[in-house]
């Protein structure tokens, strides 16, 4: 079941078919396209009025100011109602004022008042505004009403068709093209009278429609009690990392499945079916060995911009990121054919993989992180390896980490004073702000880093985190690299064979300040 899900409900999966309309007579589309302006001005007038305080009952009825204003019926009110309020709720969810919700987008609002665009440019964005302000019709569907009542599918000669009832008595038809992969769901739906949701939209001209609905999920048979698949996307390179996970914790198989090809596809319907294809193969491999999927709950990327230092060739990677788009389809598809979906917190999974799983089973860092999440997604707690423990106990290690981020600081601070260009002097700027978060990290470290209880839950007890002093004492100052591809020089300090690097007499050829493999990016 889904977080957040009420008790007792069963779990849905929800369809659609996207078609465009066709009307044989173009007095039929002049009708429609005058319903969905009204219906979208009524929309913003409930919603002023639900600001107000007014119930839906006021606004619902045959007598009320929907019908008798704009000239529609009560099915079509009840949907101008709905559209308001998700609207009004999608405000407060996003903590933003209510009271300044711009209809048809705040961003196409802000470039109309700028008139910095002329001629046909001017046009173009004066007709998208136009058609998202003016756009739009929907009507709930309704078991019993064949379906829809204001907005039904028929089917004739091997076609549907779509009957607009216009709210005042009369109705046209519209032919709805579409090769969908959901066609054929549709049309069972049609001809078993079941209810389908139906939004109307203009775009460039033209008349689209939205077809959806929800189904009742299979119950899950493969699940974690036969183990996980631990999935991790990765944008460097750009590929996704699987792993197998067994209910004891043990790791079973891993792979990767590449996303290069998402990068060159030439459009975006292409893009989309390589996504979906990536889809049926990771839900393949959990069907295969009858396991539960398990994936991070991802929030979102870091927004960067041209100009804040991170460097094209990084905004690139992040801007082509599809990893919720790719989940989203591996969870709807898995959900489908039965298989547990299983969401972890995706706090420290790739530092926990690097330290621990990589050097000590040789897995790349990507694939150490999908076994992380499995292990999570069981419930198996990470504690720290003996090894790490005596390191975070040893004062000259700590002294000598300290010692190098301080020298790592005054350096950075004379680059960027020497530094004249302004999108290089923010790159250090950042780069001096990791420093002093990493010295403060280390200087935070107190008591014994044994075993911290409810880290894999993602909670942060008393104290500093001992995965992160590791990582910033390990990677950077022995390592020479903030994310290092060759983890295995971490296996004997993972062992407790820590004293061979003789850390308090200087640094490790593989790092420390003095270090030519450290470079200032």
């Amino acid at each position: 079941m889904n977080p957040g899900m009420p008790k007792g409900e069963a779990p849905k999966l929800f369809l659609g078919v996207h078609a465009r309309l066709v009307f044989p007579d173009h007095r039929d589309e002049a009708a429609v396209l005058d319903l969905m302006r009204r219906f979208s001005s009524a929309t913003r007038f409930a919603y002023q009025r639900l600001l107000e305080g007014k119930t839906r009952e006021e606004l619902k009825r045959e007598s009320g100011p929907l019908c008798t204003l704009f000239g529609l019926n009560t099915r079509y009110a009840d949907g101008v109602i709905e559209k308001a309020q998700a609207t009004l709720d999608s405000a407060k969810e996003l903590g933003q004022d209510p009271r300044k919700v711009v209809f048809g987008g705040r961003k196409l609002f802000e470039q109309l008042k700028r008139k910095h665009l002329s001629g046909k440019a001017l046009l173009a964005l004066k007709r998208e505004w136009k058609e998202k302000r003016q756009g739009l019709l929907y009507s709930r569907g309704d078991a019993t009403k064949k379906g829809n009542a204001n907005l039904r599918l028929e089917s004739r000669d091997g076609a549907l068709w779509l009957r607009v009832n216009l709210g005042n008595g009369g109705y046209v038809q519209a032919l709805v093209q579409t090769a969908h992969p959901q066609l054929n769901a549709l049309r069972e739906r049609v001809y078993a009278s079941l209810p389908y949701n139906v939004t109307l939209q203009l775009k460039e001209g033209k008349v689209y429609a939205h077809f959806t609905w929800s189904e009742e999920l299979p119950p899950p048979v493969h699940t974690k009690a036969n183990g996980v698949l631990g999935v991790d996307v990765n944008g460097d390179p750009y590929h996704l990392a699987l792993a197998v996970v067994s209910p004891d914790g043990n790791l079973v198989r891993y792979l990767t499945l590449s996303l290069e090809g998402v990068d060159s596809a030439p459009n975006k319907g292409a893009k989309e079916l390589l996504l979906w294809r990536i889809a049926h193969q990771v839900v393949a491999v959990a069907e295969e060995h009858g396991v539960a999927i398990a994936t991070e709950k991802l929030k979102r990327l870091r927004n960067s911009r041209r100009g804040d230092g991170s460097g094209r060739h990084f905004r690139r990677k992040q801007h082509r990121f599809a990893y919720r788009s790719l989940l989203a389809k591996v969870h709807s598809l898995a959900r489908k054919r039965g298989v547990e979906v299983l969401e972890v917190n995706p706090q420290d999974t790739s530092t926990i993989g690097m330290l621990k799983y990589a050097p000590q089973l040789h897995l790349s860092k990507d694939v150490a992180a999908a076994y992380v999440i499995g292990r999570r997604a069981l419930g198996f707690e990470e504690k720290l390896p003996k090894g790490y423990r005596a390191l975070l106990r040893n004062k000259s290690f700590l002294a000598y980490t300290e010692g190098f981020y301080q020298s790592r600081l005054q350096e950075l601070q004379k680059l960027r004073e020497a530094e004249g260009n302004p999108y290089l002097r923010r790159r250090l700027s950042r780069d001096i702000g990791k420093a002093k978060a990493a010295l403060t990290l280390v200087s935070s470290l107190q008591g014994s880093p044994g075993s911290r209880k409810g880290v894999t839950e993602g909670r942060n007890p008393s104290g500093a985190h001992p995965w992160r002093v590791l990582r910033v004492s390990l990677f950077l100052p022995l390592l020479g690299l903030e994310v290092p591809r060759d983890l295995s020089p971490l296996k004997p300090i993972l062992h407790g064979l820590w004293e061979g690097w003789k850390v308090g007499s200087g640094p490790h050829p593989g790092g420390g300040p003095g270090c030519a493999n450290v470079h200032f990016y």
